[in-house]
Order: structure tokens, then C-alpha cells, then sequence
């Protein structure tokens, strides 16, 4: 099963219609690096006009760029990252990482590790895996062009990470998907049901290999960049019946997450998830968890 028709009569039955997407250039302001320096008047000056996304801390949208955003020296020394909006409301919703112990359990490129640096202006550690060892190389030089000082990173799939026999206080779990049309033209062409199936069951064994390492009242952030509830709401359901995981509340931007799926009613909780439709941006899903003995 595979093809345009397949998938987007799918979306109609979730409830959201298909429409062409055109997605809006982001980027996201380093503010460990950029403090007192006023980069979008900076910018502005330079040619490259922003705009502030309203649901984002330091995200801007791009509406006109005279040269390239990835060649200015305010980019090359780190002030700010090219970032899409969703992908910047993950590491956003723990609640606080300042000083902890955090692990990015699927870090690269490390767009989201430079996010978690961020917001933890370098304090504490972060343990970043990622099992494709090239894409290690870009994340590197990526944390070196920000001046991330807080953050190991390790060539290493994440459902091994009880293998390094450490407990982290915050887990990032922004897993391996099937992304969606919004980002990628040939995705129609590209994606079967088949590979649905495949990265919902690694997103489980990442999900259970990850809890393993969380400190009592830890918590987790769970996101895709995929549309289909078997990678988003079906899994966190399944997360709250076979791992004992509770959702949290969380204030972000997006919809409900989906509490009947093709007409199986799932747990109520997972209303508390975030779905975001492509037309809003790209498309995604997030959502906050713990251990349910902890509420």
C-alpha cells in the first residue's frame, strides 16, 4: 500500500484535508551567542529580513533574503541556526533543563541538541547519540560553529543506551519517522505503509530501550515529523499501556492529539500530545512523558 491517493485519503479520515505546501524558511537565534547583540535589526541590514514566529521563543521566519542566511559571519559565528519552526518546539516543552543531566537519544544533524544547549545556556550535560556515525561529523562541526561546550556525543543506537549505564534526568526522544510530503516532493513516491510499520516498531524499541535510563520523576519528549498515528498517537498509547507512561500537559502550539484513530478510541491522555497539520508548519507531533507512578 503505498501512493498519493493511499496516504491523503488517510489524512481526510483523521480529519485534515490535502493541500500543497510551500514551507516558510525559519531560523532559530542562538541567544547564548547573540545577547545584546539585536540580530534581526543585524540581519535586516544585511538583506535577510525576519520576521518573529509568535508560537517560538527565538524562532524567525525568513520573509526575504538578499543573501543566503547560511553565509553571513553573524551565522558562521554561531548567533543563529537554520532550523525549521516545529523542529524547534521539542526541546522547548521539558520543564526546566538548566544544570541537568539530559540525554538527545537521536541527535543528529543536531539541530536539537543546539537547542537543549541553548536553553541550558552550557550548563549541566547533554549525552547526544546518533547510530549513523558520517551525520556525527556535520553535528560536530555544527556544535563547535555554536560554541556548545556541555555536550558529549556518542556513535550509538539509542536502544542501547543502558549500555552506558548512566541515568538522565531529561530524555529527547525525537525518533527516526517516515517525515511527511510538506518537506520531501517525492515523499508520495517514496513512502509504503510498509515503512510505516517498520520505523512505529523501532520507535517503540527506542521508546523502551530509553526508559531504562530515566532518573525516578524524569521525564521524556517523544516527537515525529510524521503524520501517521501509527509513529505518533498509537505508539504513546501503546507507551501507556505496556511501558507505564503517563502524558503531560504541555503548552505549545498545534492541535489536540487524536483520541480515536480510524475508529479506535485510544487513551484520553494522549489529547494532551500536539499535532501539527502541514499547512500550519511542516507537520508534526510532540508530546511529554512520565512515569505514571510519579503523577
Amino acid at each position: 500500500m503505498s501512493g498519493k491517493q493511499f496516504f491523503t485519503e488517510r489524512y481526510k479520515q483523521l480529519g485534515w484535508k490535502y493541500r500543497e505546501i510551500k514551507l516558510r524558511q525559519a531560523i532559530r537565534i542562538n541567544q547564548t551567542n547573540a545577547k545584546n547583540k539585536n540580530l534581526p535589526q543585524r540581519l535586516n541590514k544585511l538583506g535577510v529580513e525576519v520576521e518573529k514566529i509568535p508560537f517560538l521563543i527565538s524562532g524567525y521566519w525568513v520573509t526575504q533574503a538578499k543573501v543566503s542566511p547560511g553565509a553571513t559571519a553573524e551565522y558562521l559565528l554561531g548567533m543563529y541556526s537554520m532550523q525549521e519552526a516545529a523542529a524547534q518546539i521539542p526541546a522547548s516543552l521539558f520543564t526546566a533543563v538548566s544544570g541537568k543531566n539530559v540525554l538527545d537519544a537521536c541527535a543528529a544533524p543536531g539541530g536539537k541538541t543546539l537547542v537543549l544547549a541553548d536553553l541550558m545556556d552550557n550548563s549541566g550535560t547533554i549525552t547526544a547519540f546518533d547510530v549513523t556515525k558520517h551525520r556525527l561529523v556535520a553535528m560536530a562541526n555544527h556544535l563547535e560553529r555554536c560554541h556548545v561546550s556541555n555536550t558529549i556525543v556518542y556513535n550509538l543506537d539509542a536502544r542501547q543506551a543502558a549500555k552506558l549505564d548512566r541515568k538522565f534526568d531529561r530524555i529527547l526522544l525525537d525518533v527516526p519517522c517516515s517525515g511527511n510530503f510538506a518537506s520531501d516532493r517525492e515523499w508520495f513516491l517514496r513512502r509504503t505503509w510498509e515503512d510505516v510499520e517498520r520505523n512505529a516498531k523501532l520507535q517503540r524499541e527506542i521508546l523502551s530501550g530509553t526508559l531504562k535510563c530515566l532518573e525516578p520523576n524524569g521525564e521524556i519528549v517523544y516527537s515525529t515529523c510524521s503524520l501517521e498515528p501509527e509513529e505518533d498517537e498509537l505508539n504513546i498509547d501503546w507507551a501507556i499501556k505496556n511501558l507505564g507512561l503517563a502524558v503531560q500537559p504541555i503548552d505549545s502550539f498545534g492541535e489536540a492529539g487524536l483520541t480515536e484513530v480510524f475508529g479506535i478510541k485510544v487513551d484520553p491522555q494522549i489529547e494532551r500530545c500536539r499535532r501539527i497539520w502541514p499547512d500550519q508548519t511542516q507537520g508534526f507531533f510532540a508530546c511529554k512523558l512520565k512515569r505514571a507512578r510519579e503523577q
